[in-house]
């Protein structure tokens, strides 16, 4: 353990799998106390177990204020403060104009941009009490480029980039940094369901291939930290060049 984020305490959205764990693992490495939450009891139990003493499970329905707020209380009561708030948790749906419904509309927008509204709403005096404190809210390569028939996902993805550039404009002089991740194809389980399989985006990048959870940590990590210091409401894309345009020929 190298302690970059010793002395800091962290509560994770979509903790339980995929980058989230990924990112809690990490995180407890690395010195912090971690608070995971998601609504996978029994997957975010275990993995807490797993870390230590210095991580804790909490049902986190991101969709719900009120579970929000007893993430945050959880925090505070069991590690004294909270200073990192990773907004990780997210859904993955797509569809065709015409077949997409309004319901999955709004379920895409409720967990990909409302929860983290939600989470900014229910630790920003706590963030504010325990500052230098930290933001980072995980949106997506969508949230640079649009996505054919990803429509909710690419819409939230947006939000989620704009959201924590008026959040990090209102809460720098409090002394919270604000700053969104852009992650391309990441081999998740999110993106197996979606796919069925592991070559979505491969040949959409400069590197032909996935990425892997703990590629989009390392910068988590670091903008999590103190040696982020001076990077606010910036965007950190981690898609192995995806964005960067397209090559013919």
């Amino acid at each position: 353990m190298t302690g970059r984020l010793a002395g800091r305490v962290a509560l994770i959205s979509g903790g339980a799998s995929g980058m989230g764990a990924a990112h809690a693992r990490a995180f407890a490495e690395e010195g912090a106390s971690v608070v995971i939450g998601d609504i996978a009891d029994e997957a975010g139990a275990r993995l807490a177990d797993e870390l230590g003493d210095r991580v804790a499970y909490v049902h986190l329905d991101v969709t719900r204020s009120e579970d929000w707020d007893t993430a945050v209380a959880e925090a505070t009561r069991r590690f004294g403060e909270l200073n990192v708030l990773v907004n990780n948790a997210g859904v993955l749906d797509g569809g065709p104009l015409g077949a997409y419904t309004e319901k999955q509309w709004q379920q895409v927008l409720s967990v990909n941009l409302t929860g983290p509204f939600l989470g900014l709403t229910a630790a920003r005096d706590a963030l504010v009490t325990a500052r230098p404190s930290s933001v980072v809210n995980i949106s997506s390569a969508a949230g640079i480029q649009g996505v054919a028939g990803m429509h909710a996902y690419t819409a939230s993805k947006f939000g989620v980039r704009g959201l924590t550039k008026s959040a990090a404009l209102e809460l720098a002089p409090h002394g919270v940094r604000v700053n969104s991740v852009h992650p391309g194809g990441i081999l998740t389980p999110m993106i197996g369901a979606m796919a069925g399989d592991a070559t979505v985006d491969r040949d959409a990048n400069t590197l032909a291939r996935l990425g892997l959870p703990e590629e989009v940590t390392s910068v988590v990590v670091f903008l999590a930290s103190t040696e982020s210091s001076y990077c606010n409401g910036g965007e950190y894309v981690v898609d192995g060049g995806m964005t960067a345009g397209s090559t013919f020929g």
